[in-house]
């Protein structure tokens, strides 16, 4: 019998003809905002990252100003030209990545990456030291358990709340050990 097994048969015992409990479930689930893009921009903006909020029909223009001089992993759903494509095999010497995203939540600043089409796998938005995310404003939710609601758990999920940083040693900031050290997120309108 393995631990596992053994620990549960315990607590299935213990509990053996215990009442049924209820167990509320009525906190919190939205978190009203007037201005979601907004918010959104100013909790991304208080990561160190870079944001951008302009009308879609501006944003081509914009990543390919940005985006100029650098060689970029461009997953195949995202559909925003730029200058020089990289492909995927070239990860670890390319400049960047530009991704869009599943979901983004106001109250944080977090984008939310499920490795779909416009994003590719989660080595991608990993390994490069840039990475450019574009994300709609109709992507944008108040909070996580909105997002949570979006989501597909049996997805790869990647949580992203400004440029990759850690403060483990010493309490000294250092960005970029785990991830990009910029993060340049294109809010379309």
């Amino acid at each position: 019998m393995s631990a596992r097994k053994e620990i549960l048969d315990k607590v299935r015992k213990a509990v053996e003809g215990a009442p049924e409990v209820e167990i509320p479930r009525d906190y919190r689930t939205t978190i009203p905002h007037d201005d979601l893009v907004a918010h959104f921009a100013e909790r991304v903006d208080d990561y160190r990252a870079i944001v951008h909020v302009l009308p879609s029909a501006e944003v081509p223009a914009l990543v390919a100003k940005v985006t100029e001089g650098r060689r970029m992993i461009v997953p195949e759903g995202v559909t925003l030209a730029v200058a020089q494509v990289v492909p995927e095999d070239e990860l670890l010497t390319a400049d960047g990545v530009l991704t869009g995203c599943a979901v983004a939540i106001a109250e944080t600043g977090t984008i939310v990456l499920d490795a779909g089409p416009d994003q590719g796998r989660r080595a991608l938005t990993l390994v490069p030291d840039y990475h450019l995310c574009v994300v709609r404003a109709d992507q944008i939710v108040s909070g996580v358990p909105e997002a949570v609601a979006r989501l597909d758990p049996s997805r790869p999920l990647t949580w992203i709340s400004g440029p990759s940083a850690t403060s483990d040693i010493e309490l000294n900031r250092v960005e970029g050990v785990h991830g990009p050290r910029t993060l340049e997120v294109i809010v379309s309108t």
